[in-house]
């Protein structure tokens, strides 16, 4: 029963359950220190690609800001973003997203 060991190859994870706990810890320490600015860090990051994208193509919401030369030099680099650019500008938004 006891200091018996099963057959070689069947491994009952003993490895595999310390790199699980580590991986859990890993997380638990993670949550505890750096997910709150990890996250206001993206969030910044959000609102500042949000300003530029405002800045430099704001021809197209009717609010020219920037002369349309600079906007068609920038226009390639920022056409894969326009879209979801646009959904997030359009969206209808109310009190509870400036909380979260």
């Amino acid at each position: 029963m006891f200091g018996r060991k099963g057959p070689a190859g069947a491994d009952t994870g003993g490895p595999q359950q310390k790199g699980g706990f580590l991986t859990k810890l890993r997380g638990v320490l993670y949550g505890m220190a750096s997910h709150g600015n990890v996250t206001a860090a993206l969030r910044t990051r959000m609102h500042l690609e949000h300003l530029f994208m405002f800045i430099t193509l704001g021809d197209m919401l009717g609010i020219p800001v920037l002369p349309p030369y600079y906007s068609l030099r920038i226009l390639p680099y920022a056409v894969p973003n326009i879209e979801s650019w646009k959904q997030r500008v359009f969206r209808e938004r109310d009190f509870t997203d400036a909380i979260y």
